[in-house]
């Protein structure tokens, strides 16, 4: 099943596959997300996904089933 997901705040749309790696989607997308681990302890890659209240660690977060489109929202943490 294939997910539209949307990067702000550049707007930037691309399909994606369900279980499909955030950083891969991303980088397809020529979008870049921050990494330092890569294993979701530095929390350099953090994202916001609309209607969730807290962040997410893209390193180790795979497109989600049961949803036709998500926004992630991208922000620079300024201590990385």
């Amino acid at each position: 099943m294939s997910v539209s997901i949307q990067f702000l705040p550049d707007g930037v749309t691309v399909e994606a596959e369900v279980g499909e790696p955030l950083l891969v989607v991303a980088d397809r997308a020529g979008v870049t997300i921050p990494t330092g681990c890569l294993m979701g302890s530095c929390h350099a890659c953090e994202v916001e996904l609309t209607g969730r209240e807290d962040p997410i660690c893209a390193c180790i977060t795979a497109v989600p089933p049961g949803q036709e489109a998500l926004v992630i929202n991208l922000y620079v943490d300024p201590t990385w």
